[in-house]
């Protein structure tokens, strides 16, 4: 019943959409939360051993941290959901196909689970706050701080 609930979360909110016949086809992993709440979770490891690495770097940790220790003020924010924020490519997106009790299903956002999806958010993030990094901001994948 949770995953029922799941799905139509993520349908209602227009994160993914049914397919009729995909190519790829991945198994869903339900995963009961602290909180008791199960979250459905996708087994994309076939995919993510057809899919080349991007090799986009992610900031050295040492650097964030000896850049923060001097500000007299900090904030703290954490992008929720913020992989759903990146559209899926058209001719990508069916690859993320999923089967569920209640129909195949793809995700027309990025998903958690794909291989490249902390490199393909941490592109975005220095994107956008390229000019504001080592400055106002530090941004380690979907974990903000701002000086």
């Amino acid at each position: 019943m949770q995953i029922k609930v799941e799905i139509e979360k993520l349908l209602a909110a227009g994160f993914i959409k049914p397919i009729k016949h995909p190519t790829w086809l991945a198994n869903i992993v339900p995963v009961k939360k602290k909180t008791v709440v199960i979250r459905v979770c996708t087994d994309y490891q076939d995919l993510n051993r057809a899919c080349p690495k991007d090799e986009f770097p992610l900031p050295n940790m040492d650097i964030l941290i000896d850049s923060t220790s001097r500000p007299g003020f900090l904030s703290f924010m954490d992008g929720f959901s913020g992989y759903n924020q990146i559209k899926m490519s058209p001719k990508d997106a069916k690859k993320t196909a999923f089967r569920t009790p209640y129909g195949n299903f793809y995700y027309t956002v990025m998903p958690f689970g794909l291989k490249n999806s902390g490199a393909t958010y941490q592109r975005a993030m220095t994107t956008v706050f390229h000019d504001m990094m080592g400055k106002e901001v530090e941004d380690y994948v979907d974990d903000l701080v701002v000086k």
